[in-house]
């Protein structure tokens, strides 16, 4: 039996945050009230819970007491094996999948993760991380990092090799080996989340968006395991530790050990960025992996001849403005049509564009051309329907429970004599969400509600809020 494939890096990274299901999109759409209310209840006591972990000192009963705060926050933090944590091990090496990983294993345990990236200060340590003051290269990371480890007294330190966080759904990046050359050994801490709605992490996305989405959810579930300690071989080089740990982690998180490094990712999302703003692009993972069809005015050309111009031709058909000889030129020293691609791109190859394609390419066939419509329509059209839509939907449901309230309320009044009693107070927002959701009902498939014509026009509704607030 074959070993499964490794996936290319469009399913290692999540450029979406919000789902395609169209189910799944009027659940968060019905949910968006109740998390923005949520969002700024918790930005409050997250303010509370940062106070709290810096006043008090680093110690069992404070990792406790944050651990339940951050519960209050959608935080749900679970531990397996937690009589493995820790074991005299130095250096821990977990995958990453959120900018909040380390936080989460600092409740479990004492450790400190290293800044790598961003200016030093105080955003820098309210985000959890040590300050080494090194901005040199790995090397001098590496020997203070070892000088860090010396000294019993310090927490352990918790490493991140992939340098670049993924969904946590299909592989693990290809692990550094300055991680593996602190110590000779090393205790791996496999990291998985969980997010209903929408994505658990989206690539390119900084730190402040994903803590307010993590404040708008639910509630987001990190499950830590624990695995033993794997000790260096006898004269293991570090690339071969790392490789080995990466294999090991992959098997207990169940997904598949990649080559694909940070940079990859780096040069995979320049490319999404650049090919989206084109009018028409195919994402070059879906493209077939069979070799194009030679032109039949070359055969008799060399192997390496014929293997260029059908790389040309790949490229020809994403950008047809660029000259074919100036593709082949850069594809001589490339090898690589997603290098080229780039290169032409980001301008790193200067040409100046075709006024008309080139005679000797075939012209785009009937059958292609309303594919790329068909792609073109299904992907900008109906997301503005779709969001449009959505907005419509969220006033008429939110106008709709404010009137059934008020009705609710005028009634519980007059009932009482001027005054309500508890359960009336408990039960109003219950009836009034679902006589908002029976209007909603009552709306024809198919039509907006806010958008359907002059009867339900915004100016209709300002007039009845009005008459129903005299």
């Amino acid at each position: 039996m074959e070993p499964p494939a490794a996936p290319g890096p469009e399913r290692l990274f999540d450029s979406h945050r919000l789902p395609t299901d169209g189910f799944l999109l009027l659940a968060l759409l019905l949910y968006a009230p109740v998390g923005l209310c949520l969002l700024v209840l918790r930005v409050f006591i997250g303010v509370h819970v940062f106070l709290v972990s810096c006043a008090l000192p680093d110690s069992v009963v404070r990792r406790f007491i944050v651990r339940v705060m951050c519960s209050v926050l959608g935080l749900l933090v679970r531990q397996s094996d937690p009589r493995l944590r820790g074991a005299g091990t130095r250096v821990f090496i977990a995958n990453h999948v959120t900018p909040f990983d380390h936080n989460v294993v600092s409740l479990l345990t004492s450790c400190n993760t290293p800044a790598l990236s961003g200016a030093p200060g105080f955003i820098c340590w309210s985000r959890g991380f040590m300050e080494l003051g090194v901005t040199g290269s790995r090397a001098e990371l590496v020997d203070s990092l070892k000088e860090y480890s010396a000294h019993q007294g310090n927490p352990p330190l918790l490493l991140f090799p992939e340098e670049a966080a993924t969904n946590g759904r299909a592989g693990l990046l290809r692990f550094s080996s300055w991680p593996f050359s602190i110590l000779d050994e090393v205790q791996p801490v496999a990291l998985q989340v969980r997010r209903p709605l929408v994505a658990v992490s989206v690539a390119d996305s900084s730190w402040i968006t994903e803590l307010l989405w993590t404040f708008f959810v639910p509630f987001t579930v990190y499950q830590v395991r624990w695995m033993p300690s794997v000790p260096r071989q006898a004269d293991e080089r570090s690339e071969d530790f790392a490789l080995r740990v990466q294999e090991l982690l992959a098997m207990e998180l169940g997904v598949v050990s990649t080559r694909i490094t940070a940079a990859d990712r780096t040069e995979h999302m320049k490319r999404l960025r650049h090919t989206a703003r084109l009018p028409f692009a195919p994402a070059l993972s879906q493209r077939p992996a069979a070799r194009p069809r030679v032109p039949p005015t070359l055969p008799g050309g060399a192997p390496e001849d014929v293997r260029v111009v059908a790389m040309a031709q790949q490229v020809k058909e994403v950008l047809p403005h660029v000259p074919l000889e100036v593709i082949k030129t850069d594809l001589v020293q490339t090898n690589c049509v997603d290098t080229t691609i780039a290169n032409l791109l980001e301008g790193r190859v200067p040409f100046f564009p075709e006024s008309k394609e080139a005679e000797d390419l075939p012209a785009p066939s009937t059958s292609q051309a309303a594919a790329a419509s068909g792609i073109q329509g299904s992907v900008a059209a109906p997301s503005s329907k779709v969001f449009w839509g959505c907005v419509s939907l969220l006033w008429w449901l939110v106008f709709r429970t404010s009137q059934g309230h008020r009705t609710w309320h005028a009634r519980s009044l007059q009932s009482h004599q001027g005054g309500s009693c508890f359960i009336c107070l408990l039960m109003a927002p219950v009836l009034s969400l679902l006589a908002g959701y029976k209007a909603v009902c009552k709306v024809p498939r198919g039509a907006s509600p806010v958008l359907a014509g002059e009867e339900t026009s915004l100016v209709r509704l300002c007039q009845e809020v009005r008459d129903t607030e005299n």
